[in-house]
């Protein structure tokens, strides 16, 4: 059985270690965090691709290097997150519910009033690490429409299974799904 899958993504190799979501459902898992070369690479590569925007946005918390990083490189200082929480530092919130693949039960996102304010009117790129189902970036999509945000776009560094078919996402790679045996589902 295989344990890992090797990507090349923004030009640079990495091993994923494999990850059972059930028992016949495997995904290779793709951490940003403390990879610092691979956010560098491929928030370079999203920016090329990127539309025209005035802010993006991503949902906590595997996202936030990534649009931390695309801020700083477009010479911006500004980015907006979707918490997972409600924070005391956040007032009027608001928030939308969500279920990803990579989490076991409902999860809900949120943002202040401030944050809603200040998307009004603009054009909004959601920004993601992984793309699968697609229910984060829509949560993401759904608080934007809410703030009277205009989306710009959808961007991920990875379309996981079925989402590199989808034609409203820009991304750099496919992340393929795999059996119990690691072999890819096609």
């Amino acid at each position: 059985m295989k344990t890992h899958y090797e990507i090349q993504v923004a030009g640079l190799k990495r091993q994923l270690p494999l990850c059972p979501i059930s028992d016949d459902l495997y995904i290779a898992a793709f951490v940003l965090f403390g990879d610092v070369e691979l956010t560098v690479a491929c928030a370079t590569e999203l920016l090329k691709l990127a539309p025209e925007y005035d802010v993006m946005i991503t949902a906590e918390s595997k996202g936030i290097p990534l649009v931390y990083e695309m801020t700083k490189q477009a010479g911006r200082n500004k980015y907006l997150l979707a918490r997972k929480s409600a924070k005391l530092y956040m007032r009027d919130v608001v928030n939308v519910e969500v279920q990803s693949i990579t989490t076991e039960r409902r999860q809900q996102l949120y943002i202040d009033r401030d944050d809603m304010e200040y998307m009004k009117g603009k054009k909004v790129l959601i920004v993601d690490d992984v793309i699968s189902t697609g229910e984060s970036v829509r949560a993401v999509e759904k608080l934007v429409q809410d703030s009277g945000g205009i989306v710009a776009g959808r961007m991920a560094i990875l379309a996981e299974g079925d989402a590199c078919k989808r034609d409203d996402i820009v991304y750099l790679a496919r992340l393929p799904l795999f059996n119990s045996n690691g072999d890819i589902i096609e």
